[in-house]
């Protein structure tokens, strides 16, 4: 009986947490995409004042305990690290709310919007065991939101799925793994 429960636990595993794919079927690869909404919002991108501190939106994953993506004013979302935030200076993340409202869940109510975040990178690496990802750990110390409504984040045609790892995440891991 416990080898069958293994076996169909093994079995079931990358259905809990995929890697998945765009709802048209095919692997989202951002490279690849250089339309003219991208070309429009990455020349939005390099035209931002520059300044001491970052961009960061917010990408919530059911069950993972990431924060989101995080770049320099002036820097491509392509290059933006995905990373976990450390409260340790006594500022809240963003999304601090309540696990669970009168409403139901609150965490990742704020899913894309984007924020100035003033902070510096740790000297540590996380360990999110839920998308089996080592990120770098940030440690805000103030921020203020941009927009609650920004858009794509790497490309228009992306889908969010909020169960799944990010596309562009579950690809690095597993060319890392090969």
């Amino acid at each position: 009986m416990t080898r069958r429960f293994l076996l169909l636990l093994t079995a079931c595993l990358p259905f809990l947490f995929p890697s998945c794919e765009s709802a048209s079927g095919g692997s989202y690869r951002e490279e690849n995409d250089n339309g003219p909404e991208v070309q429009a919002r990455n020349a939005a991108i390099l035209a931002e004042p520059r300044g001491d501190w970052f961009i960061g939106r917010r990408y919530f994953t059911s069950k993972c305990r990431y924060w989101g993506y995080v770049r320099k004013p002036g820097e491509l979302w392509t290059v933006a690290k995905l990373i976990v935030m450390d409260e340790a200076s006594g500022v809240q993340n963003p999304d601090r709310l309540p696990e669970q409202t009168a409403m139901g869940n609150a965490h990742g109510y704020d899913h894309n919007t984007e924020y100035r975040i003033w902070g510096r990178y740790c000297d540590k690496i996380a360990y999110d065991p839920n998308s089996d990802l080592e990120l770098p750990v940030f440690l805000a110390t103030r921020y203020e939101v941009i927009s609650a409504t920004p858009g794509f984040l790497f490309s228009p045609r992306e889908r969010y799925i909020w169960n799944c790892i990010p596309a562009r995440e579950a690809r690095h891991q597993t060319q890392n793994r090969m």
